[in-house]
């Protein structure tokens, strides 16, 4: 999304032709893809090896392309594991990289800055704290804001959404975001229908809650059959995370970007995540940072609850959603922490600041 949103600013700026890997956004940005990103998309250290000759086949199309287009500037947008190997085989053929979208290397692995120092050419960071890590490391990094800022804006209030949906306003409503990938689905899924269930069988003397699930993009309705029961009261949509953030009194939010998204639109939200049990023992030992929540490290402090891995409990999750429900008062509180989280993303326009800086490299 990023990525597609930058093809677009460079595009204003200078007379360029974009090719790599990347999905139907930025395809539909202008950008040539030779590899999808469909075919690479994981998350987890084990998970990953079911992916690894789709990883070594992308990896060989943009190496063999990059030697033969010999292109001036190479964007490389996160996913570390494979751009920090793909960087060092373009620096040694003289091309210039870019890193969009640190790397969050200050919570996990973070001795892992040194090859960016050493295969980067300049890193754009979405957090203001980020940029004092790999500057300290001696990494040229310019601090852009977060390109969600300004574009994480509902399109209906709460009545309009209920309206258009079939809910009833008057009634609690809790929406579930649980991820984008895959193997997050099914993680995530049959814990999250659990919390239903545990949800609907506590609330006999409250009223009937009422749970809106929105689809990620790139995610099918049918990707959620193994795991919602045909009577199930969960109502699946696409293309509503914001308006659904927005309306509903309470969200259980996959952790990442959504939860950035959550505090723009000031949804309070309890943050849950699972990875398989071999990942977790790995990277609980690789650790650095003392929260998971992205807006909880923003925010230094707890400000939303996170239910990660062994924690991430039917019965605890249940808990903490009818703790916000029943408490104006700490719903309240949540929105101020959130509206702080906010202020830290810096101002509107992250996107094009960074092209402003990528455009200049190319001519300068």
């Amino acid at each position: 999304m990023y990525a597609a949103q930058l093809a677009r600013a460079l595009q204003a700026r200078a007379d360029v032709h974009l090719f790599g890997m990347g999905g139907p956004r930025m395809r539909e940005a202008g950008v040539e893809i030779l590899v999808d990103n469909a075919e690479v998309n994981v998350a987890g250290i084990f998970e990953v090896a079911r992916k690894i000759p789709a990883l070594r086949r992308a990896m060989r199309t943009l190496r063999t392309e990059a030697r033969r287009r010999r292109p001036p500037i190479a964007i490389l947008t996160d996913f570390p594991g494979f751009h920090l190997r793909l960087a060092r085989t373009l620096h040694g053929r003289g091309i210039r990289n870019v890193y969009f979208v640190c790397p969050q290397f200050w919570a996990w692995r973070p001795w892992r800055v040194n090859l960016v120092r050493r295969r980067f050419e300049r890193g754009l960071c979405l957090f203001s704290f980020e940029t004092d890590f790999y500057r300290k490391a001696g990494v040229t990094a310019d601090w852009i804001g977060h390109p969600l800022v300004g574009q994480a804006v509902a399109t209906q209030t709460r009545a309009e959404f209920a309206q258009r949906h079939a809910l009833d306003p008057a009634r609690p409503i809790i929406a579930i975001l649980p991820g984008s990938r895959p193997s997050e689905l099914a993680h995530h899924m049959p814990r999250l229908m659990q919390t239903v269930a545990h949800l609907n069988k506590t609330s006999q003397a409250q009223p009937e809650r009422q749970f809106i699930l929105a689809i990620a993009p790139g995610l099918k309705h049918d990707q959620f059959d193994p795991y919602i029961p045909a009577k199930s009261p969960v109502r699946l949509l696409e293309d509503a995370a914001y308006d659904a953030l927005a309306a509903a009194d309470v969200s259980i939010v996959s952790s990442g970007t959504a939860t950035i998204e959550a505090a723009l639109l000031g949804a309070p939200m309890v943050v849950i995540y699972r990875v398989s049990p071999a990942t977790a023992w790995i990277a609980k030992r690789l650790m650095r940072a003392p929260y998971i929540a992205m807006v909880n490290l923003i925010a230094e402090k707890r400000a939303v609850p996170e239910l990660i891995q062994d924690a991430f409990e039917p019965e605890e999750v249940a808990r903490e959603v009818e703790h916000l429900l029943a408490s104006p008062t700490a719903r309240a509180a949540m929105k101020a922490d959130l509206a702080e989280v906010t202020r830290r993303l810096g101002p509107p326009g992250a996107i094009d600041r960074a092209a402003d800086i990528i455009a200049k490299m190319i001519r300068p």
